[in-house]
This record gives C-alpha cells, sequence and structure tokens, in this order.
C-alpha cells in the first residue's frame, strides 16, 4: 500500500539468471532493454549491432572466343556496388571451359567494420564458332575432303587455335570418319591437353567439267563398288 496515494503497488517477480550462476527472481518491474543489453554487451549489440560481417561472393559472366580461351586472354570486369560500379581488369588463364567458374579472392562484396571481402567468380561462356565445335577440352573440326582424296588417301594441314597442324587421311576415307589428333585440343593446365578431332566431309563438285565427266563415268562402269550393300 503507498500511503501517499492511497493505492496498492503491484511488483512482479521474474526469473533471471544472475552473473555469478544460478537463477533467482527479481521484483520489481523489468527494463528488458537493461536485461538484454547486459546479455550481449549494451544497448547498441541489441539493437544491430553485430559486429564485423564478412562481404559476399559475387558471380558475373565473361565471354570469350574459342581462340581467347586456348591462348588466355584479359577482360575488365564491371560489378555493381552499393556505392556505384567498380571495374576491375582479370586474366583469363588459358584453356578455360565453358561454364567453368574462376575465383578471384577478396575481390567480391566489400565486409563492414573491416570484416574481410567476398570472393569473385568468373563464369567463362564460350560463344558459337563458325569453324570449331567445342565439348570439354576437345575440339571439333571439319574436314573437307574431295572424293579422290578420300579414296586414295592424303595428308592435309588444318588450322587450329595454336596454329597450323597436319592431319594423315588414309585411303578409304568415308564421310563422318573421325581423325584424332592428340593433345592440339584446349590446353590443361592441370593435365593432359584436350584432342583435336577432324570429322571427314566428302564434297562433290557443284559442276562438273567435261574431263571429269568422262573420267566418273569411265570409273562408274570399271567399279563394282556399292555403297548400299552391307559391308
Amino acid at each position: 500500500m503507498n500511503t501517499e496515494t492511497g493505492h496498492v503497488t503491484r511488483t512482479r517477480s521474474v526469473m533471471m539468471k544472475f552473473p555469478g550462476g544460478g537463477f533467482g527472481y527479481a521484483d520489481g518491474d523489468v527494463d528488458l532493454d537493461d536485461l538484454l543489453g547486459g546479455l550481449f554487451g549494451g544497448r547498441g549489440g541489441a539493437r544491430g549491432g553485430w559486429g564485423p560481417v564478412p562481404g559476399a561472393d559475387q558471380e558475373a559472366e565473361v565471354g570469350l572466343s574459342v581462340e581467347e580461351a586456348y591462348r588466355g586472354t584479359s577482360r575488365s570486369v564491371t560489378l555493381q556496388a552499393p556505392g556505384g560500379q567498380r571495374t576491375i581488369d582479370v586474366t583469363i588463364p588459358a584453356g578455360v571451359t565453358d561454364g567453368q567458374r574462376i575465383r578471384l579472392a577478396g575481390q567480391g562484396g566489400r565486409g563492414s567494420e573491416g570484416a574481410p571481402a567476398g570472393d569473385l567468380y568468373l563464369i567463362a561462356r564460350i560463344a558459337p564458332h563458325p569453324r570449331y565445335r567445342l565439348e570439354g577440352r576437345d575440339l571439333h573440326v571439319e574436314l573437307r575432303l574431295a572424293p579422290w582424296e578420300a579414296a586414295l588417301g592424303t595428308s592435309l594441314a588444318i588450322d587450329t587455335p595454336g596454329g597450323e597442324a597436319k592431319v594423315k587421311v588414309p585411303a578409304g576415307t568415308s564421310s563422318g570418319r573421325r581423325l584424332r589428333l592428340r593433345g592440339r585440343g584446349l590446353p590443361n593446365p592441370r593435365g593432359s591437353a584436350g584432342d583435336l578431332i577432324a570429322e571427314a566431309r566428302i564434297m562433290i563438285p557443284n559442276r562438273l567439267s567435261r574431263e571429269e565427266q568422262k573420267l566418273f563415268e569411265e570409273l562408274a562402269a570399271a567399279s563394282d563398288f556399292d555403297p548400299r550393300r552391307p559391308s
């Protein structure tokens, strides 16, 4: 009973853990801010001051040609940041494959209060090429042959991203036959390079000269070859 006002003052008992250990009851109204502040190191800790926060990892795609993937290249990559854009210069190593992730430590989002930055992951995207086709590290190329080259066999020079290469065409090569040159595909910094695979395609002239016409007719008369007969 409050003798000055005549009202009854109600008290509340709250279960608390005291600094020395153990639990007990504290009578009277309890300020939860004071309570949580004691648990988390002051009022600021309870209201969002959680300390340094590491930066987030970021991703960015980088477009490459087959030649750039083969030899390696450099790029300027522009990233969105809370304070605006930032641009960094990066080196793309030789031999990256389509979809490969390249990690740049500490180049991601910035941390707060001195915490470390996140990492930046560059995702390689290799554009389609009019001449080459990539499957992993293997490089596929079409090898066009005249009928007599396919029939008699020959040795040809073909262009690759790494320079000229010689391919030996065995006699009796048919369209679709694959000729493999070991190690002439994309390089691999951590292992074996890919292969260059030349796929034969026999080409026929759109128009035959009189001499060519005569020779093909003689060949047709002399040969008993039937391409539709099971081999």
